[in-house]
């Protein structure tokens, strides 16, 4: 039994990997997965973590692959999927609450990335300009998206 359990978790955590891949090429394509202004609809999937902890590594190795293969540097992939880390841990702390399990990855995200814009990428601007940023794609990604994404799942929270 032990055995199934661990290959569920395994499973879920992959596929929410792959997903988060996936969904991080399709919001690159568009130009909205990197730069001042992101809007990546992988985000949406940091409500996960609410219904599964298999969640919280498969949005972390998600993140990690999906900024290698769309060319970020070292450190954005090292502080990037730091962020969405955190943001998952206390979304599964928050699962209970509905509206503020949404918050932790728009925090995470908002505090986090815009150091990674300023000195890692050097892009002009200051960092409370680049929090707004990344906090108004993150508020649309993780809040509006995630919120839709969960009131859906919420139908299913038994299948978890």
């Amino acid at each position: 039994m032990k055995n199934l359990k661990n290959s569920r978790f395994l499973v879920q955590s992959a596929s929410i990997a792959a997903i988060y891949v996936t969904l991080t090429f399709f919001s690159s394509l568009m130009g909205l997965s990197s730069g001042i202004v992101q809007l990546r609809l992988s985000e949406a999937l940091c409500v996960l973590p609410a219904f599964t902890p298999a969640a919280i590594p498969g949005l972390f190795v998600g993140c990690i692959l999906a900024n290698t293969m769309t060319g970020s540097i070292f450190i954005d992939i090292i502080f990037g999927s730091l962020a969405t880390l955190v943001g998952a841990v206390f979304t599964r702390t928050l699962r209970r609450f509905k509206v503020l399990s949404l918050i932790p990855p728009i925090l995470s995200n908002t505090l986090i990335l815009p150091f990674v814009l300023k000195f890692a990428y050097n892009f002009e601007g200051s960092i409370f300009f680049f929090m707004a940023t990344i906090c108004c794609g993150e508020i649309l990604s993780c809040g509006v998206l995630g919120y839709i994404l969960r009131t859906v799942l919420d139908r299913y929270n038994n299948f978890f």
